[in-house]
Parts: structure tokens; C-alpha cells; sequence
């Protein structure tokens, strides 16, 4: 091992401590599996789901912590581990401190961060405690990524090949995350049998590429020695070394590189650089030092990344705080005109106006009225938020405008197309955070999950630091603007706006387009979904910054697969729609920075302004294909999604094929002709590599925030022990209530309180631009514990509906019933799972009154439906409209005797949207709960009683279904929440109609 040694020295190649690593931990790992498959192969590959031979490969933490004599083992061998680890963090910081001083102390931070918690959740195994271990080894996978991505980055000079090498198992070990994780919901969550083992697979391929990506270290490491000898020795005397009096038995540790030695790892001697320091040092006053470092590079970009994220955030609540008055009558009411506040930038065709807004003063007030939309969320009426809003969106598109053509001085184009893309990102980011909803939108706030005032904070300082930084230096030429072709680059940067803002503005919208129900054949609507299509985009924006970009971007080929994805995601579903949406998404945000730079030597006033014609045209094209009866129109554009996507990508096309030499000329000159001493924003490699760090940040906290938000175990039912079934309905009206708020915690209240097991929301597609990109079930899903069915997706172009239930969802489909005139109406047929016994769920939303061969139509579907599951238990929850009893057409009897089901009570004569039908079950319990401000519709609530397992409710005689009982008689698992009893309930809700529920007994012949 050593190269020389003497009585008082041993010099050793440090690439052994790599070796030693790698022995170690392999032969820890590897011995623990062979003892455990020898020993204990049926015990450790058992789980809380499944056995053998359903499971057949044990996990990772089953096999080094649940037995001895393998678990005792492994933890003397991880032990042995621990030396050579972070001996190889430090010798890594070693290597890279010289170049990268900064880069080196963060990444070797974060590796003993990474080492420690390796160490937890291998010694603190799941069965010691659960939590403990999966927090430690969330924290430890949470550290492979600045770990692993700064090794990348910052590897010496002169080792292409390590590098290389380097990428290839950092993109398995990442790559091996996302299926990983989808086999442990399948496990955890589906409790599926088998599923773990597949899960155990992944989990050791990261053990395996964890490992093979230290043991490269080794490369680097051979240029560098350790020499330990006695202190008072010499390299020169090491056979006869002065030792100290004092303490002969002190020895030194030293290391040192090799002659030939790549560039990076030289070593500057003390004398240098004390020296170099004393050169470089200015000495500054107090307020001077403040000053340098308030506008710094690193904090200036950090306030244009954020104020970015606050256009972005201004941008999106427009639509939906405007659409708020057209979900509440109906109809047009006149507060569309809001949607062409954006048209703005016309006005820059009059000098006077663009020389003002661009001056100093000019762009500070311009912000300023774009952050004041962030503080509409401080008004209660929807118009006066609305109008504020507009205001904010009017004062954007001129900002953008002057942003984007140049005429800024704090900021170029090309570095600011990076920024806004970032900014975007950014934005996706904090709705996934934030269940769906951007925390700083106007339609929330503390009560529904906003950080407003946090937000607003932020922005008014970051404000402060944009007013009062230094002016870039203006271009000594001033580049002439080319008017020709201008409408392609708008018809291309416009239409790149709509795509992103249509489809990628939250990051589950292409989720819920792929989505068919349960059993999954595709992703799973939900966060950690979410997270790989937020990793697509900054996929994407890093391939727009990177060294090949102008080889892959501008080629015809790149534009060629951007079509296909947009083709596969409209023409597939499950995972193949989804990836043909996560190609598209990358392929949009990689020629985002690009479509803007185009822009920017086009003029200011007339590109800009047909390019926010061209978004709103497509928007409303967007709107009208979803067929809403209240939509002027809409008949003509009626499901014709595939039209839109079709001009979609025939702007993006002309966009692509305008692009000439000129961007790049252009753009460099720009962004050149700032002044290296201002630190508004330093060079653009600079800006390429702050915008990579923020990408790889986002991607730790996507994967954090999903990893944080999974559920740990499965949902549970209220009553198991009554086998009772407590099924709800619900309309939402589209999650906003009557103060045009998001609703979700209040729907989640009212849930909790109520205790369903089984639920069916209506008026819930919110995956569009004028509902804001929202999913109305994460709230209530992750928080109260709900398996979760979206429903038809937003590509199918209804109104929305959901089931959510407490029993695992075996099979359900997804139906669009017959709707020849009026706005198409979707229904979920499903079958649970509730405790052994199959029980048939369907949740419908029916078409309204005026169109009378649609609910015709619609009822008979529904009918046959149920029909073919007749004798077994079935429950119906739907949005009926019509009178009880009412005679055909209606669509009464077609539910009740062709779908033979029965009313949950055929005497309450009060009703018109809401019903709940059953059959094969006992009822016992019928609630009506006022809305209080939330919709515009109750909640309605039955009680079934599931019957003995393996007997049948059949034949039940009228009488025997409608035996009345007083709430003193039932028992207590069957009576409802006492606080909602009038007159004053609880939160605004009552029970009404009533004033009380309706209790029933079961027969005493009936088999429990």
C-alpha cells in the first residue's frame, strides 16, 4: 500500500481510501444479503402486504436490519466504512478547494450531511422506528443531489472520462427515483402484492450506483499522497526525523500532489497566497461593505429570479379571478374584457410614452404596478381584486416589452430569457409546494393557504434592491431593429406562451390528461408525479443554457420531435401520453430563452403586441373547445382540443423557422455591452451557471416537497367495526366560493366533520387556464387520507368529477355519457374494495334542464351502468336535475327502475340537482348540510350498513326500508356530527330541509 515508509513516515496514494471505501461498503451490503438470503430468505422478504412466493426479493432495509446474525454484520462492516468516508469527503474538498473554494466547502457540507444520515437510517432501521429511518433516508437520497451534481461540475480539469463516467451513474441513481417511489405507493399506499419486490429492486440499484459513484473517485485521488510522519521530521530526513521533546509521540498528516498533475489541482504556497491577499483586499467602510453586498451578483440575480416569479404569479391569477364572475352567473357578464389587459405594449409606439416607462423612474413604477396585483388578495369584493389585477396585468405586458426588446437598463434580454423561464419554474414549483394553488395568488389567503403578506414582503424588497441598483452601461451602437417576418416572431413567442401557460403551468395538468383510472396504467395523480414533470422542465431550461444548445435547439429535427410529443400526448393516454408530455414540456422550456431572444431586435410596440394577441386568441379558442353552454360560440369550437394544439404548434413552427444568426449576434452584443464592473448581472456564463445551481436547488426541493408529502400508510375507513359506509355528494362549483376564494380547506373541514368514507365532487376540472391549473383533491387526499379518481380528464372536455374514498379503488372507468346538444357530462363507475366485499360506486354530473334529449340520453347510460352490476351493492352520486318521481323523459325512473336502485328516501320532496340512489346495502342514516359561502349546493350524506360478507340485500320490502328511528336508538357509529344541528351549526353550515337527520332502523331479520 505505501510507496515509502521509514520508522517515522508511510506516504500512501490517496486513491486508496476510495478502494477502502469501496470494499467496505460492498462487502457490508454483500454479506449481509448472502447471510439473509441463507437464513432468513422467507422471513426477509415477507412484508405488511405480501409473502412468499408473492414477494420474492427482500428490500434493502429488511435484509441488513430485521435478523441477526446479518443485521449485527452489516453494521460492523458499515462501521469499517465510516474512516475511508469521510476521509474521501475531505480529500474531495482537497481536490476542488483551489478552483472552487466555495463550490468545495458546500458540496463537502453537504457530504458529511449525507454521511451522517447514512449512517441513521442504516442504524436506526425501520423496525427500531419507521419514521426516524425513512426521515434519515429521504435526508440521505435529498444529499446525493448537490453531492453527486457538484462532483460533476466542479471535476478537475484534464478527467473528461471520470466525468463522463461520473454523469452516466448519477443519471441511473436518479433516474432509478421515480419508478422506485411509484412501486412503493403501489405497495404502501394500493397495497398491492409483489409490488415491493419490484421496489427492492430499485432500491438496491441505488445502493449499487451510490457506491460505483464514490469508488470514481479514486481517478482523481491517485495525483494526491498522504504522508504521516513525526512531527520535527523532514521529507528530506526521513530516516532520521527530529522529534519533538515535548511530545515525541505527536506525528503530522500531510498531503501532497504527484508532478504531473492536472492544472486544477495545483497548490498556491503560503507566501503566494498571502500576498495574492493582501493585493486583492479593499478596505471598506461599514455602509460601503453593505452596500457591495446588497448588490452583489449573486443577490441581484436572486431579486430579478424573484421578481420574475411575481410576474409569473400576477400573470396567472388573472384569468381566474376574472372567471369567477362567469362560474357564478353563468354567463357573460362583461369582466372578460380583463383578459386583454396584457395588449398594453402597443402603447410603446408612441415615443414619448416608451422613452418614459424606460427610463429609470419609469420601470421602477411599471414593477411597482405589477406587484401591487399580488396585494389585490387584501380586498373582499371579486370586482375590486379584479380590477386590481387587470391593472397589474396592463402594467406587466409593458414591463415584459421593455424587458424583452432591450430597452431595459438593469437587465439584458438574453440574460433576462433565462431568468423569466427560471421564474416560471419557480412558480410551478410553489403551486406543487402549496397543494395546487401559488401561495401569493389574490384568491387565497391565511385561511386558505396563501403566504400573501410573506410574498409581498419579498417583493417590495426585492423591489427596493431593482431601484436602487447602478444602470448597466448602454451599447455604445445601437443595434438596428429588423421589422421584417415580424409576425412570425410573434405568432411563435405567443404561441410558446400559451403552451407553457396551458399546459405546463402546474406540473399535474399533463398528469390528469393521461389519467384512466384505477387500476393505474400510468401516473398517479399527485406530487410525486408532479415532481418528475417539474425535473422534465428544468431538463429542459438546462439543455437552453447548455454548450449544445445551439447544435440541438436550432436544428429542424428538435422542432420535428416537439410535434411528435405534442401529437402522442394528445392522441395517448397513460404512460405514454405522459411521456409524450414530458418530451413536449422540455422541448418548450428549450426553446422558451430562445423565442424571447428573437424578440428582441423585432421593435418593442408591434411584435409584443400581436404576440399577446396571439396568446389570448389562443386561450379563448382553449375555452371555447370545452363546450360551456354559457360560452358564445362554443358550439363551433366544441371538443376541438385537437384545433388548438394544432395552431399551437403551426406559431411555434413559425417562431422556430424566423430564428436566424442575428438572435445569437444580437443577444451576445446585448448582454456584452453591460459593464463587467456592475454587478446587475455578471457575465452570462456566469448567469448560466447561477441559473443551473437554481435548477438543481428546485429539483432538490420538487423532490423533497413529494418525498415530504407522500402518505405513509393507507387510508383508513371511520367505522370499520359497523362495516358502515358513509357516502357524500358535493358540487364545488369549480372550488371557489362565494368571495371567489379557493375553497379546499373548507371543503376538507366540512369532510373531516362528517366522517364520509366515500365522497363524489362535482364542477371539479380545474386543470384549465381559466380555473388556474388546480386540483381541488390534495388538500382534502393527503390530509384527511382518500385514495383518489380525478375523473375524465381535462382533454375530454367536462365539467369535472372525483370520486374520493377511504376503500381501495380496484377498477373504475372513466365515462363520457351521450351529450348530442349540450356540455358534455362525465361519470365515474367504480368498484372498492370495502372490507372484502365489492361495492360499486358511480358519481355523475348530468346535463341541465334545457337540454332535454341530453339528460334523456345520459339517464339511460347511467341506468344500464348500474343494471349490469345488479344484485351486488351499488351506490349512486350524481347531479341529477329533475324533480322526484318526476314521469319520463325525466330522468327519474330511468335511474331508479331501469338502473334498479332505490332513493335514499323517496319522501323528500324538496330536491332538484343532488341524489343519492343505493342498492345491496342497509341505510341507516340521510343528511342534507347547507353550503354555507362555499358553493352554490349542499352537501348530501347517506349511511349504508355493508350486510354480512358473502349475503345479499334483495327483495327488501318498502316498509322494511323506511323504518324511522329516533338518534337515541341508533347506535353511535351511526349518528352525525352534533355541531351542524340549526340554529347556529357550525362554520355556516347547518342541517337543513329537515333541520335534522333521518335515522332508519335495519330489519331485525337482516344478517350483519
Amino acid at each position: 500500500m505505501a510507496r515509502q515508509h521509514s520508522a517515522n513516515s508511510v506516504v500512501f496514494n490517496s486513491s486508496w481510501v476510495a478502494w477502502a471505501h469501496t470494499v467496505c461498503a460492498s462487502a457490508a451490503f454483500l454479506c449481509a444479503l448472502a447471510v439473509g438470503l441463507s437464513l432468513h430468505y422467507k422471513k426477509i422478504v415477507k412484508n405488511g402486504v405480501a409473502g412468499w412466493p408473492q414477494e420474492w426479493w427482500p428490500s434493502v432495509s429488511a435484509t441488513i436490519g430485521d435478523w441477526y446474525p446479518e443485521r449485527n454484520l452489516f453494521q460492523i462492516l458499515i462501521a469499517l466504512t465510516s474512516g475511508p468516508r469521510f476521509a474521501l469527503v475531505f480529500l474531495w474538498w482537497f481536490v476542488t478547494r483551489v478552483e472552487h473554494p466555495r463550490a468545495a466547502a458546500a458540496i463537502a457540507i453537504c457530504g458529511v450531511i449525507r454521511t451522517v444520515s447514512c449512517g441513521g437510517w442504516v442504524y436506526i432501521t425501520s423496525s427500531d422506528d419507521h419514521d426516524a429511518h425513512d426521515v434519515l433516508m429521504i435526508l440521505y437520497v435529498v444529499c446525493n443531489l448537490p453531492w453527486m451534481l457538484g462532483s460533476i461540475s466542479y471535476t478537475p480539469q484534464g478527467y473528461h472520462a471520470s466525468r463522463r463516467q461520473r454523469k452516466i451513474v448519477a443519471s441511473l441513481f436518479f433516474g432509478a427515483l421515480p419508478p422506485m417511489i411509484y412501486f412503493f405507493i403501489r405497495h404502501k399506499i394500493q397495497r398491492i402484492p409483489g409490488a415491493y419486490t419490484h421496489y427492492s429492486f430499485f432500491e438496491w440499484w441505488l445502493i449499487v450506483a451510490d457506491v460505483t459513484f464514490d469508488s470514481l473517485k479514486s481517478v482523481e485521488f491517485s495525483a494526491i499522497e498522504i504522508s504521516v510522519r513525526a512531527v520535527g521530521s523532514s521529507s528530506a530526513e526521513i530516516e532520521k526525523p527530529a522529534v519533538s521533546e515535548s511530545n515525541p509521540t505527536v506525528t503530522s498528516v500531510q498531503l501532497s500532489t504527484k508532478t504531473a498533475v492536472p492544472k486544477a489541482l495545483s497548490v498556491a504556497t503560503e507566501a503566494e497566497k498571502i500576498n495574492g491577499a493582501k493585493a486583492d483586499i479593499t478596505f471598506l467602510d461599514r455602509p460601503g461593505l453593505i452596500k457591495s453586498l446588497i448588490f452583489s451578483p449573486t443577490v441581484t440575480y436572486a431579486t430579478d429570479l424573484y421578481l420574475s416569479y411575481c410576474s409569473w404569479s400576477v400573470y396567472t391569477s388573472l384569468a381566474i379571478t376574472l372567471f369567477y364572475f362567469n362560474i357564478w352567473e353563468l354567463g357573460v357578464t362583461g369582466s372578460e374584457l380583463a383578459v386583454i389587459s396584457t395588449l398594453t405594449p402597443f402603447w410603446l409606439g408612441i415615443r414619448s410614452f416608451r422613452e418614459s416607462v424606460a427610463s429609470h423612474t419609469g420601470q421602477i413604477v411599471v414593477q411597482a404596478c405589477v406587484i401591487l396585483g399580488m396585494a389585490a388578495y387584501i380586498i373582499d369584493e371579486p370586482l375590486g381584486r379584479l380590477l386590481v389585477v387587470a391593472l397589474a396585468n396592463m402594467a406587466l405586458g409593458i414591463d415584459w416589452a421593455i424587458t424583452w426588446s432591450g430597452l431595459s437598463d438593469r437587465i439584458s434580454p438574453q440574460d433576462n430569457s433565462f431568468i423569466l423561464a427560471a421564474g416560471f419554474i419557480l412558480a410551478n414549483l410553489s403551486k406543487m409546494a402549496n397543494h395546487s394553488n401559488n401561495p401569493v395568488w389574490p384568491i387565497v389567503d391565511s385561511r386558505s393557504g396563501g403566504w400573501n403578506k410573506t410574498g409581498l414582503l419579498l417583493a417590495l424588497l426585492a423591489l427596493a434592491q431593482f431601484a436602487s441598483r447602478p444602470p448597466v452601461i448602454a451599447p455604445q451602437e445601437i443595434i438596428k431593429t429588423d421589422n421584417s417576418r415580424t409576425w412570425m416572431s410573434s405568432l411563435g413567442l405567443g404561441g410558446t406562451m400559451f403552451a407553457l401557460y396551458s399546459l405546463f403551468a402546474d406540473s399535474g395538468t399533463i398528469v390528469a390528461w393521461s389519467w384512466t383510472g384505477y387500476p393505474a396504467k400510468g401516473p398517479i395523480p399527485g406530487v410525486m408525479s408532479g415532481a418528475v414533470t417539474i425535473s422534465a422542465m428544468c431538463a429542459g431550461l438546462a439543455l437552453a443554457g447548455s454548450s449544445s444548445a445551439s447544435r440541438v435547439v436550432n436544428h429542424p429535427a428538435w422542432l420535428s420531435i416537439g410535434v411528435g410529443a405534442c401529437i402522442v400526448m394528445y392522441q395517448c393516454r397513460d404512460w405514454a401520453g405522459y411521456a409524450g408530455g414530458l418530451v413536449y414540456g422540455l422541448f418548450l422550456m428549450s426553446i422558451f430563452p430562445k423565442m424571447l431572444q428573437e424578440s428582441a431586435f423585432r421593435g418593442s410596440a408591434l411584435v409584443y403586441y400581436l404576440m399577446w394577441l396571439t396568446t389570448i386568441g389562443l386561450i379563448l379558442a382553449d375555452v371555447w373547445a370545452t363546450a360551456y353552454a354559457f360560452v358564445p360560440g362554443g358550439v363551433y369550437m366544441r371538443e376541438r382540443t385537437d384545433i388548438v394544439l394544432t395552431a399551437e404548434i403551426l406559431a411555434i413552427g413559425c417562431g422556430v423557422l424566423n430564428w436566424g444568426k442575428r438572435t445569437t449576434v444580437v443577444a451576445g452584443a446585448q448582454s456584452q455591452s453591460q459593464s463587467t464592473d456592475t454587478p446587475s448581472v455578471s457575465t452570462f456564463a456566469k448567469l448560466k451557471s447561477r441559473i443551473r445551481a437554481t435548477l438543481g436547488l428546485v429539483m432538490v426541493l420538487t423532490m423533497s416537497v413529494a418525498l415530504y408529502r407522500t402518505p405513509r400508510g393507507p387510508p383508513v375507513p371511520h367505522h370499520s367495526g359497523d362495516r358502515l359506509i358513509t357516502a357524500g355528494i358535493w358540487t364545488m362549483h369549480f372550488g371557489q366560493d362565494n368571495e371567489g376564494r379557493d375553497s379546499q380547506r373548507r371543503m376538507r373541514n366540512l369532510i373531516r366533520d362528517m366522517e364520509l368514507d366515500v365522497v363524489g365532487l362535482l364542477e371539479t376540472d380545474l386543470h384549465r387556464t381559466v380555473f388556474g391549473h388546480r386540483d381541488l383533491t390534495q388538500v382534502i387526499a393527503e390530509e384527511l387520507g382518500y385514495y383518489v379518481d380525478l375523473g375524465p380528464g381535462p382533454n375530454s372536455h367536462t365539467w369535472g368529477a372525483v370520486l374520493l374514498s377511504k376503500f381501495p379503488i380496484l377498477n373504475s372507468t372513466h365515462h363520457l355519457l351521450p351529450s348530442p346538444n349540450g356540455e358534455l357530462a362525465p361519470a365515474i363507475s367504480a368498484v372498492i374494495d370495502a372490507w372484502g366485499t365489492k361495492v360499486h360506486v358511480v358519481v355523475s354530473h348530468n346535463g341541465q334542464e334545457e337540454d332535454p334529449l341530453d339528460r334523456e340520453l345520459q339517464s339511460r347510460k347511467l341506468a344500464e351502468i348500474m343494471n349490469a352490476t345488479f344484485p351486488e351493492p351499488t351506490i349512486f352520486l350524481g347531479y341529477v336535475v329533475t324533480k322526484p318521481q318526476a314521469a319520463r323523459p325525466a330522468p327519474y325512473f330511468f335511474l331508479t327502475e331501469d338502473g334498479r336502485m332505490h332513493d335514499i328516501d323517496q319522501l323528500d320532496w324538496d330536491r332538484w340537482c343532488e341524489y343519492i340512489l343505493y342498492r345491496g346495502l342497509w341505510r341507516v342514516g340521510y343528511a342534507r348540510v347547507s353550503r354555507s359561502t362555499i358553493t352554490d349546493t349542499e352537501l348530501q350524506i347517506g349511511k349504508f350498513v355493508l350486510p354480512k360478507h358473502g349475503s345479499t340485500v334483495l327483495g327488501e320490502s318498502n316498509d322494511d326500508r323506511y323504518i324511522r328511528s329516533r338518534k337515541e336508538d341508533m347506535p353511535p357509529g351511526h349518528l352525525f356530527n352534533e355541531a351542524y344541528y340549526p340554529p347556529h351549526g357550525k362554520n355556516g353550515h347547518v342541517y337543513h330541509v329537515f333541520n335534522y337527520p333521518l335515522h332508519y332502523r335495519i330489519p331485525d331479520y337482516a344478517p350483519l
